[in-house]
């Protein structure tokens, strides 16, 4: 079992980087983990909202296989509290047998033909946040539902 994070652009500010590659750290201790960063689009500021998505589409699909799970991270996802997203995670872990992909688009979304390469869509929170700071909110969550599910002292409720 191999758990994949797709984000697109790498991520500039040092308390960003610094608190993701911590987590990241954390959870390679549970699972076979693995960070993917899309390299940025060269010229972005000259295209648009749509031609962006359409580029950053073309760099996902490669990854998107269908033998893996594959989850978008996306405001129109199904919401989870900690616990619920950690029995989620168990689930597709143990009964499905797939990999799983969870994919962070830029920060105009994804074009449709990345949700139509999808099986599952998770939204973090209501609120937006930007991009970047998404894959830390990712991360420590994700770490969160492993010390959950290995009854570990990280989670108060």
């Amino acid at each position: 079992m191999k758990i994949k994070f797709i984000t697109t652009g790498k991520t500039v500010e040092k308390y960003l980087v610094d608190g993701i590659a911590g987590y990241e750290k954390r959870i390679k201790k549970y699972v076979n983990f693995e960070t993917v960063v899309l390299k940025d689009l060269k010229n972005a500021a000259n295209m648009s909202f749509n031609t962006i998505k359409a580029k950053e589409a073309e760099m996902m699909l490669p990854y998107l296989n269908s033998s893996c799970f594959r989850i978008l991270l996306d405001e129109k996802g199904v919401e989870f509290s900690s616990k619920e997203f950690a029995t989620f995670l168990e689930k597709k872990m143990s009964t499905d047998g797939r990999d799983i992909i969870f994919v962070v688009g830029g920060p105009y979304g994804f074009d449709k033909i990345v949700y139509d390469n999808c099986d599952f869509k998770i939204s973090l929170s209501k609120m937006t946040f930007s991009h970047q700071m998404v894959r830390l909110v990712f991360t420590e969550q994700l770490y969160r539902a492993f010390t959950i599910l290995n009854n570990e002292p990280y989670h108060h409720e």
